[in-house]
């Protein structure tokens, strides 16, 4: 028998906000606004698309749909709040929630107030469900450079520890968008406040991307990065530098990255000694969260229940958690463990 990866305590760090919502939450949404949606979007479950720039339209155009239902506050706040439910319902402990307040701004009244919703409801979401929510605020590709610096300035300003505090700078969209070099102005005004640099690199685009990465914007951790696997000197770099990655194996295979599950390389990624923190990226997308990357790491993968636990500790490190934090949170991972695989059903408190 194995212990539930549902109970094994995990930080969650590349989830985006549009993203995470619920399919029932969408659809309620969708009709409140009159919102007409693509059939596409009216169950959870996983896309399959093609990793070239027609299957990132694709993929666009349903965020886009998903992201429009998105109006007042109100919705803003209850995706915050469903988020971390869903986290706590499997295990996450731990939530570092990505936005774009640029997509919402308009609808309540400019970026400040958009950042500040989300912060506020990511500590009500803390309280409520026990699991404590952390903000990473995201700039697009497919914007200017200066948008991107107008963005740290104002996550630099929120930059903090624990639940509604912002804890990390991304760069997200399609990494074939934009020059990489020009967001590295961005990334200084982030790293200069204390934020991890999070930029997304490595899925759609490979090993040179990566590379062109690590030298441009010297990040703390990778949005996938899962191509790097492919240049063992570029991988060694990563290792070497201790740059996590953040590893959504659902969404390569929704993305059309990878074929299937057990295609992703998760064992050469561990093995050669890279922090591995795995994510759900667009649940509302893919359909599957977090637990089932855990058990796709089980099945597809012949992780162990020890190997569960170490990728959990691995997520938990790779996080801005405060250290008292990430001592809690591993010791917890050991007391799972410790569990005879038939009590594993038991909940830890945390």
């Amino acid at each position: 028998m194995t212990r539930p990866v549902e109970t094994l305590p995990k930080a969650h760090l590349h989830l985006h906000f549009t993203g995470s919502m619920r399919p029932g939450t969408l659809l309620e949404l969708a009709d409140r606004h009159g919102t007409r949606l693509p059939a596409t979007l009216s169950s959870q479950t996983m896309v399959t698309l093609s990793p070239d720039e027609r299957g990132w339209f694709r993929f666009q155009r349903l965020y886009d749909a998903a992201r429009a239902c998105v109006r007042t506050a109100d919705d803003m706040r209850r995706i915050v709040l469903e988020a971390a439910a869903d986290d706590a319902a499997e295990g996450s402990r731990w939530l570092e929630l990505q936005v774009d307040p640029t997509s919402y701004a308009v609808h309540v009244g400019g970026l400040t107030p958009a950042l500040e919703i989300v912060l506020q409801a990511a500590r009500d979401a803390s309280a409520l469900t026990g699991t404590t929510v952390a903000v990473v605020v995201a700039a697009s590709r497919v914007r200017h450079p200066l948008d991107a610096r107008t963005l740290a300035r104002l996550a630099a300003r929120y930059a903090g520890e624990g639940a509604g505090a912002v804890v990390g700078f991304g760069l997200s969209n399609d990494e074939r968008r934009g020059d990489t070099a020009e967001f590295a102005g961005a990334f200084d005004i982030a790293r200069a406040a204390g934020l991890a640099c999070v930029p997304h690199s490595g899925e759609l685009l490979g090993p040179a991307h990566v590379d062109a990465t690590l030298q441009a914007l010297r990040p703390d951790r990778l949005g996938h990065g899962v191509r790097s696997g492919e240049d063992p000197a570029v991988l060694d770099r990563l290792v070497r530098g201790g740059v996590a990655l953040e590893v959504c194996p659902t969404s390569n295979v929704s993305l059309g990255v990878y074929p299937d599950l057990a295609r992703v390389p998760l064992r050469r990624l561990v093995s050669a000694g890279a922090t591995v923190a795995l994510g759900a990226d667009d649940p509302l997308l893919f359909g599957p969260r977090l637990a089932a990357q855990y058990r796709s790491a089980r099945e597809d993968h012949g992780f162990d229940d020890a190997g569960l636990a170490a990728l959990a500790k691995a997520s938990v490190s790779a996080s801005r958690a405060p250290e008292a934090v990430k001592r809690e949170l591993h010791a917890a991972v050991d007391d799972w463990l410790a569990l005879p695989a038939e009590d594993g059903t038991r909940a830890l408190a945390v």
